[in-house]
């Protein structure tokens, strides 16, 4: 039979480390059913017959975040063979607030301690076996970072699950609160697994709301143990949540105290404090951020990944592929419509999007050391005094800066933010910073119009931050989204050395997770636009047409080309472009290359493609193009996971809406104002446009009805109601 050891730890512990290390390559990433929090798991090394399941990182198994809710409902439903607790000795105080509630599930414990070679680089000693008995289960040490004591921890999980050996509980609450969880547990045996009743007894004890509707007890049991809830609140003047708390960190202190000896002299700052007293600094901060970010973007985007890129169209590009494919074809005897959608769909569109893929190895690679050094979470911690002047948690800034490699884990990351309204706005907002995937239309016009100016990416990270702050303001004011953000908590991991397979796994995942989308989507998408553009109806009925002007696509974009129209892009071309971005931001450089029938090499520094965009826009139309389809509705992809992530279909709409409408009047802006600033006459788009400015200057600059001072009343009002 099959052994699965649960992998549980706070986040920053060094589980991922671990379960990389004990899995190698067998490992299979997913969701969780029913949510998009990451799911990982797979077979320890050398043991066919062993499931690590990697639980995600989490402070405890109250139900505050969904990683919480997750992890909760997997150790209790879902009940594995034995835990592997992974408890970072640095800050084995706090850690062990998880570790007490693990163990008063039932279920055999390993507890191993990382990061003990930082313990004794500090001066600290740990006493292992003290600490087991305290704990009523086995403690061994570990440095995930070094591999050194993984795979002995995970082979004594495995040797207590193969025993079915469960803990001994140690003995946290005291006084009238062990009476009172005593009493509870037996009012609730037999209705409860044997092993739970010490967990149930306690979440019934702190009115756990998910637990109450699970057992759904009857009324009169409900009553009677409220009423020992209620005389222990008086007894000891707190609420029943706040004693359990209080009582388990006394007792992890008195458990630190015999087991844990810190270095006499305190005052010494560590690496990691000195560190932070430069890069967490009130004044050079954001300089300093600015700067190594500046840096990131320069080798990713810069001579070094444009190096990258020309050498991979050289190579795998151009003839090679595009000509290359015609001939072979040809030589075959294949069909004109054969060799016509491989060259010139499939080929062309997907060759398009390939040639960058390059650069974005590079980016994932530079952000994944940031992130493996631990310098990220001070980024949200410097970011959250600028957000928060505008509505937004520090946390936002998270999910938008992983949304600058792919809006889908971008999205995704929103999860970690514990508040459902500022969750819901990162949402709304994370898809205004132009991810990968838009990178090539960024590149395709800097190029074609204002002759590769490296101002027009930085304008368009710029229009993205902008739009999230203004976004910010606007949401704000309104009911929906009205109150302070949530205080923001998050702990600063030590620095440390970035591992190599952490860093080099992380950056092919996400290249991966961008070549997929090249490989599935973008084909699909462009053998659909081959089609489109090649067939249509003529005198001679329906067949392949010559001109695009009479193809099937060029009778749809003319359909609704006209919304556009004020925008300076109203033609069939744009529209369809538009549209297929859509599908996948990487879209709108194929499309274009299909329908300006492109028969070379088609990335989005390719001469012929560049010159073909120049004579079809100017340059305020062109401006104008390139920020709608940066800052409306993201690709498909994105969109399912905004749906996934809001697990509602009214806000959803209301998020996608959102985007394309601020879109839509930040690009007839731009359009319309330039258009009147460079000779252009005074219209009704020009009118429009005015109004559309009055508009949202109205909404930034309006009175908040719902400020602070209003929602605390209410809330004072509300609770004396309760």
């Amino acid at each position: 039979m099959e052994i699965k050891i649960a992998l549980a730890g706070n986040p920053n512990c060094g589980k991922t480390t671990l379960f990389n290390a004990l899995t190698g390559s067998n490992q299979y990433v997913g969701n969780w059913p029913g949510v998009t929090v990451e799911k990982k798991e797979g077979h320890l090394r050398g043991h066919k017959d062993v499931i690590i399941q990697d639980l995600p990182g989490i402070y405890s198994l109250s139900p505050y975040t969904l990683e919480e809710v997750v992890a909760r409902s997997y150790l209790v439903n879902e009940k594995p063979d034995a835990i592997l607790n992974i408890v970072d000795g640095t800050n084995i105080e706090r850690n062990l607030y998880l570790t007490t509630q693990l163990i008063e599930l039932g279920l055999p414990v390993v507890v191993a301690v990382n990061m003990i070679d930082l313990v004794r680089k500090n001066g600290d000693t740990i006493d292992l076996a003290r600490l087991g008995a305290a704990l009523g289960c086995e403690v061994v040490e570990m440095s995930a970072l070094k591999g050194e004591g993984g795979m002995e921890a995970a082979g004594k999980a495995v040797a207590l699950a193969q025993s079915r050996k469960a803990v001994e509980l140690p003995h946290v609450f005291t006084g009238s609160v062990e009476h009172a969880l005593a009493h509870i547990e037996e009012s609730i045996q037999g209705k409860v697994d044997e092993g739970y009743l010490r967990w149930y007894a306690i979440k019934l004890f702190e009115r756990d709301e998910k637990v109450l509707a699970d057992l759904r007890l009857d009324k009169a049991l409900t009553e009677h143990l409220e009423e020992h809830i209620t005389d222990c609140e008086k007894e000891l003047d707190d609420d029943a949540e706040s004693i359990i708390t209080n009582q388990r960190y006394a007792y992890i202190n008195g458990v630190v105290t015999k087991a844990v000896k810190k270095k006499a002299d305190k005052q010494n700052l560590t690496t990691s404090d000195k560190i932070d007293r430069i890069v967490t600094n009130r004044v050079l901060a954001l300089p300093i951020f600015a700067v190594v970010m500046f840096l990131v973007y320069w080798i990713a985007m810069g001579p070094f990944g444009s190096f990258l890129t020309d050498w991979t169209n050289d190579v795998l590009g151009g003839a090679w592929l595009t000509d290359g494919s015609r001939t072979l074809l040809e030589s075959w005897g294949c069909a004109e419509w054969l060799t016509g959608l491989v060259s010139d769909g499939i080929v062309a569109g997907v060759g398009a999007v390939l040639g960058f893929v390059p650069q974005m190895l590079v980016l994932f690679f530079m952000l994944s050391i940031l992130e493996d050094v631990g310098y990220m979470a001070r980024v949200a911690f410097i970011m959250d005094r600028i957000f928060r002047k505008f509505g937004l948690s520090g946390k936002s800034f998270i999910p938008m800066l992983i949304g600058s490699g792919c809006g889908v884990p971008g999205v995704m990351a929103s999860r970690t933010i514990e508040n459902e309204r500022d969750r819901r706005m990162t949402i709304m907002t994370t898809c205004f910073v132009p991810c990968g995937a838009k990178m090539p239309i960024i590149g395709l016009f800097a190029g074609a119009i204002f002759g590769g100016s490296g101002l027009v990416a930085v304008s368009a990270y710029f229009i993205g931050v902008a739009a999230i702050i203004f976004s910010g303001i606007i949401l704000k004011k309104t009911k929906a989204f009205s109150g302070d953000p949530a205080p923001f908590v998050m702990e600063l991991p030590a620095y440390h050395v970035p591992s190599a397979n952490n860093v080099l796994r992380a950056t092919w995942e996400r290249g991966w997770s961008f070549i997929k989308r090249a490989g599935t989507v973008i084909v699909a998408s462009s053998i659909v636009l081959w089609f489109l553009q090649g067939f249509g109806f003529t005198d001679g009925g329906f067949g392949m047409v010559e001109d695009n002007n009479n193809s099937l696509l060029a009778a749809i974009g003319g359909a609704i080309c006209f919304i556009f129209a004020p925008l300076g892009f109203g033609d069939w071309q744009s529209t369809v472009a538009t549209i297929t971005g859509l599908i996948a931001k990487e879209n709108v450089v194929s499309t274009f290359g299909v329908l300006f029938r492109i028969g070379e090499e088609v990335a989005e520094d390719d001469s012929a493609l560049q010159a073909a965009v120049a004579l079809h826009y100017s340059g305020i139309s062109a401006y104008s193009f390139m920020v709608f389809n940066l800052l409306c509705a993201p690709c498909f992809a994105a969109m399912g996971a905004i749906k996934r992530e809001m697990n509602n279909a009214k806000w959803t709409l209301a998020a996608i809406g959102y985007m394309c409408g601020f879109a839509y009047l930040i690009s007839l802006m731009i359009y319309q104002f330039g258009r009147l600033f460079t000779g252009g006459g005074f219209g009704p788009g020009t009118v429009a446009a005015v109004i559309a400015l009055a508009f949202l200057v109205y909404m930034l600059f309006r009175k908040n009805q719902y400020d602070g001072s209003k929602l605390t009343v209410t809330a004072v009002n509300a609770a004396a109601a309760r």
